[in-house]
């Protein structure tokens, strides 16, 4: 046997070789891009089809109509329906924006002017509420204020009165009370904000001078403390006229706001035109009384200097 022959492998060995590998090529290659390339194929695809699908319905049993008209916004605005609604919402919304300031105010000006070192833990214990779900506030104030509830079982056990009362759930009042709760923090910490900003010194001028503690209070804290309760009434005035939640589950007939009128327009409805009108008409309308708001407040505050 010759060196050449020694040192190669034999010409059957290498063609049985070559032939091997080329028919296992393409099996090999199929079977890498098999599973990924028609996963990825079918995901490329199947938004192209849905697409495609809905084009070809809409273009054979929808008709959309472009015309330019104002007709859903005079239905917005001349519905009697609709501007009673939207009238409820603002009431509400201003109602609960004064009663949660209010009841905001002295719990900031406590905090601020008596918490001393305890600040942070007061701070703390009024996010607590946060913590759960806003939908599960909701549902406790429905346990709260209903006909079997803690309320009525409180009242009939004191004997002011004798039979469970139907008034407190399913109302505008219980729609206030909630969404009173629900918002007081955020009215807290704006205000408390404002006091911390306000010159003790001032207070303290003011006293000296011969103001009482009240007409100091008047005088020089809340027209300082102003912008916080701007701010508190903006932040709960804004949001609460939108609210869609509290009026559905503790509202009932006589709670139902403007949101739910535009749900329903988007929902059960259909009328995507008319709700997107209701949706602009309240918030040119939330705005302008927004602004109105800020006015008057900085009115009564040039007045008390």
């Amino acid at each position: 046997m010759t060196a050449a022959a020694e040192g190669s492998p034999p010409l059957s060995m290498a063609r049985t070789r070559r032939n091997a590998l080329l028919q296992s090529e393409p099996v090999q290659g199929f079977a890498l891009i098999s599973p990924t390339f028609l996963y990825a194929l079918i995901l490329l695809l199947l938004p192209i089809l849905v697409v495609i699908a809905h084009s070809f319905w809409t273009q054979n049993y929808l008709t959309i109509d472009h015309t330019f008209t104002l007709e859903n916004y005079r239905i917005a605005l001349t519905e009697p329906i609709y501007r009673e609604l939207l009238w409820r919402s603002l009431y509400i919304s201003l109602t609960v924006s004064v009663l949660t300031v209010i009841l905001a105010y002295p719990i900031a000006y406590f905090i601020s002017f008596h918490g001393g070192r305890h600040k942070s833990l007061w701070l703390f214990l009024i996010t607590i509420p946060f913590w759960t779900s806003y939908l599960l506030r909701v549902m406790s104030w429905k346990v709260i204020l209903g006909y079997n509830g803690v309320l009525n079982s409180g009242l009939m056990g004191l004997g002011i009165i004798s039979e469970p009362s139907t008034a407190l759930l399913y109302n505008s009042s219980a729609v206030i009370i909630t969404l009173t709760h629900a918002w007081a923090t955020f009215a807290i910490l704006p205000i408390f904000v404002s006091l911390e900003k306000v010159d003790r010194t001032l207070v303290e001028a003011a006293t000296d001078l011969g103001d009482g503690p009240l007409r100091s209070f008047l005088r020089v804290t809340l027209p300082l403390s102003a912008p916080g309760v701007i701010s508190a009434a903006l932040i709960v005035m804004i949001p609460t006229v939108g609210d869609y939640v509290t009026p559905k589950l503790v509202g009932g007939k006589d709670g139902v706001m403007i949101a739910n009128a535009i749900q329903a327009q988007f929902g059960k409805a259909s009328n995507w035109p008319l709700g997107a009108a209701l949706s602009v008409t309240t918030m040119v309308i939330v705005s302008l009384m927004a602004g109105a708001t800020v006015l008057i407040i900085r009115a009564l505050q040039r007045l008390a200097r």
